[in-house]
């Protein structure tokens, strides 16, 4: 009995990573408003039986898969600053590996163009929060214990980095010249970190 479970756990845990991995698709390369849900489940070879059985309806399912795309933005951003112990080359690392990330078109689609927009900023910001926010404390309480910053309450200024880093992301989705936009707020976003910890030392 307990296989059998088991079995329809994995059934159903397949069934909603290919709505999730046809829905990204398509929400990358066409846009929320652009995709019906007849094209998903067409995409993911099931049923629409299928596709309401795991998601309320095509906002759920849209924010499940930004959720999907801000877990890994997270883990890729975390692996690429495995290596580093240095606060201030974290932070260098950090801001180049978040530039990487939001450089890729389908990010760029679901999470910076559509996402605020279908799913509403408080509820785009929860999420980036929810994922982005222990990244950016982690590294701001290296730079602390390093004596780069003076010791003071860390998720204020968390958010407020985060906030930073969204609108450099969204500064450069948005740009005629996005490698030119990517260069400029790279070097905006450098410079914010080094006053920072200059003056928080």
């Amino acid at each position: 009995m307990n296989v059998k479970r088991r079995t329809q756990r994995e059934r159903t845990e397949a069934t909603r990573a290919a709505l999730l991995a046809a829905a990204r698709t398509l929400f990358a390369r066409d846009g929320y408003g652009a995709v019906a849900m007849e094209a998903v489940v067409r995409e993911a070879g099931l049923s629409r039986g299928a596709l309401y059985h795991q998601f309320g309806g095509k906002r759920e399912l849209f924010e499940a898969v930004v959720e999907q795309v801000e877990q890994e933005l997270v883990a890729a951003i975390a692996a690429r600053l495995a290596d580093v112990s240095e606060p201030r080359a974290a932070f260098a690392v950090g801001v180049d590996a978040w530039l990487d990330a939001c450089s890729a078109p389908a990010v760029q689609q679901i999470v910076l163009v559509d996402a605020p927009a279908v799913l509403g900023w408080q509820a785009w910001r929860a999420l980036g929060l929810r994922y982005g926010l222990g990244v950016v404390e982690a590294a701001l309480a290296g730079a602390v214990d390093a004596g780069l910053l003076r010791d003071q309450p860390l998720r204020p200024l968390a958010h407020v980095l985060v906030g930073a880093l969204d609108e450099a992301a969204l500064y450069v989705a948005r740009a005629d010249d996005p490698a030119a936009a990517r260069a400029e707020m790279r070097a905006v976003l450098r410079d914010v970190v080094d006053g920072l910890l200059r003056a928080g030392a």
